[in-house]
């Protein structure tokens, strides 16, 4: 592991957190989806810094990065871009849509019809674009991290299985703590005429390379096969347990490993831990579930069915 991967993780967050007040632990989990080469969804209501937090991260190793709002009439070309002909030229000249980006925001993307979902799937499982036969890469690094109101459903399409599967994490955003709101408030009307943060604070204290060489770190360490057992358990005790009526699928348990190393890569470890599976288990769980009809109506949660799984299935203890 090399001396510098400690520092630019912290120095990272450190970063991210003079423009976002508190959400420590979110912010932790988005670098550690970003060094896994994981897509993140983000719930929670709005006013939360969502758009912020992205922005900062952005910031932090001078990436690229572009917003969509979707909307029920959203095309597809509006995600990828489009092929139009140029009367001056008399040429057919390609323009590229705002995935061509290292950190893409999806701003509530559950507004925009299925076609338009599937257009972003592309790009977030091939990183890639075809536009008329032609194959195009996006950014690299490239992340998407799409929004999703939990309150407000009306006018909104269900995200496809498929595609919730291919996000990393689901992260859910709270409001923040009565110290983070105060000192959130405190620095939103301190000489401010109008309630915008920005990230002007923000310093990039990474490049994209950097980025790059902690994606090859986290994909290089050598994971114990028992703690690839424990993250396997974790996973098919979903199948068969009592309140869940769809478990989770093989792609849990990559996922599990693919984030658990690159948290050890953020604490400068060169090997995984069960403590690692445990820490990374609910954001990476938390959408391959269904609970069954009954433990819904009880408003029972999938993160309380999970922490049960954690409790019951036995870590190895070397």
């Amino acid at each position: 592991m090399t001396q510098e991967t400690t520092p630019i993780s912290q120095t990272m967050q450190s970063e991210i957190a003079k423009a976002v007040i508190g959400q420590t632990d979110i912010i932790e989990q988005i670098i550690i989806a970003l060094i896994a080469r994981g897509h993140v969804l983000l719930e929670g209501v709005p006013g939360l810094g969502k758009t912020l937090m992205v922005q900062a991260l952005a910031k932090t190793f001078a990436g690229d990065f572009s917003r969509i709002q979707f909307t029920p009439d959203l095309m597809p070309s509006d995600v990828t871009g489009h092929i139009l002909y140029d009367m001056k030229s008399e040429s057919f000249k390609i323009r590229k849509g705002p995935v061509f980006t290292n950190l893409l925001l999806a701003d509530e993307i559950n507004r925009a019809p299925a076609k338009t979902q599937a257009a972003l799937l592309e790009v977030m499982q091939e990183q890639q674009v075809t536009l008329e036969g032609r194959s195009m890469p996006v950014g690299n690094p490239f992340m998407v991290l799409a929004t999703r109101n939990p309150i407000e459903q009306e006018g909104t399409y269900p995200l496809p299985e498929a595609q919730l599967d291919r996000f990393l994490f689901k992260i859910l955003i709270d409001y923040p703590q009565d110290g983070d709101e105060l000192a959130l408030v405190q620095h939103t009307t301190d000489h401010k005429a109008g309630d915008r943060l920005d990230v002007s604070n923000v310093s990039a204290c990474a490049r994209q390379d950097s980025i790059l060489a902690l994606q090859q770190q986290a994909a290089a360490i050598q994971v114990d096969e028992k703690v690839m057992q424990y993250a396997v358990n974790i996973v098919r005790s979903t199948r068969k347990w009592p309140g869940i009526a769809i478990g989770s699928g093989p792609r849990g348990g990559i996922g599990l490993i693919r984030a658990a190393r690159a948290r050890a890569v953020m604490y400068d470890r060169d090997y995984i831990t069960p403590d690692d599976i445990k820490a990374v288990t609910l954001p990476v769980m938390r959408h391959r579930i269904a609970l069954s009809p009954e433990m819904e109506l009880e408003g029972m949660h999938s993160d309380t069915i999970l922490q049960n799984i954690l409790d019951k299935v036995p870590a190895p203890r070397n």
